[in-house]
């Protein structure tokens, strides 16, 4: 069978791409989806913000982040689980929520000795109690603890050209340092939306990937 020159030379391309670890560092011309490597991190209901900060506090945005309207705060705080070992530093995310949540590892779920379960964030129903420390007080979760899902936003358009709708899950291809597959990926739609699949740090470690990689959807 003759096989194009142009054939040829994508097939190199390809190679010479997966050997250095970057096949999935294509244009998202071609269908890619962009990663989003989301850190543990908090959300605060008003109530447990002045709780943990004193009456009346306000939180203080310092960096805009991917999807429209959220955003990183300046404020750090603690958590704490059975085991007693504090995992410091957790950054807050704004704006505030009508409950609060924290968002967590596999990995940190071993050093606090608490049992999460992978969850939609905002699904918080019977998950798992966690203790957030602030300089002004202490918040305890009965629930709100949780490891996020893989997912992806999309804007309605972005779902149109993908064919796929809000709450289907699809599968992932990972081109990265250690190739692998993601399975059940929930979509998520909404016009405000930007295109951009999340990953917790557990997840892009072990895919060899970062911020901004790109994978696709499997066909």
């Amino acid at each position: 069978m003759d096989i194009s020159t142009e054939k040829i030379a994508e097939m190199v391309k390809r190679a010479i791409l997966e050997m250095n670890g970057e096949a999935g560092k294509e244009s998202t011309d071609k269908g890619g989806i962009p990663i989003g490597v989301s850190n543990r991190h908090i959300h605060l209901s008003q109530a447990d913000l002045e709780t943990l900060f004193g009456k009346g506090y306000e939180l203080t945005p310092i960096k805009e982040l991917s999807q429209p309207g959220q955003y990183a705060c300046k404020e750090l705080l603690t958590i704490i689980g059975p085991s007693m070992r504090p995992i410091e530093n957790v950054r807050v995310l704004g704006p505030v929520r009508k409950s609060s949540q924290v968002e967590i590892s596999a990995t940190d779920s071993y050093v606090l000795k608490v049992k999460p379960p992978v969850r939609e964030s905002g699904n918080i129903k019977d998950s798992a109690p966690i203790r957030i420390v602030g300089p002004r007080g202490v918040v305890e979760l009965s629930e709100g603890c949780i490891i996020a899902n893989r997912h992806i936003h999309m804007s309605p358009a972005d779902a149109l050209e993908f064919g796929v709708s809000d709450g289907d899950y699809v599968d992932i291809d990972v081109n990265g340092k250690r190739r692998t597959r993601w399975f059940d990926v929930q979509i998520r739609v909404h016009k405000d939306f930007r295109l951009e699949m999340h990953v917790d740090t557990d997840d892009a470690n072990a895919a060899g990937i970062g911020n901004g990689f790109i994978v696709n959807i499997v066909r």
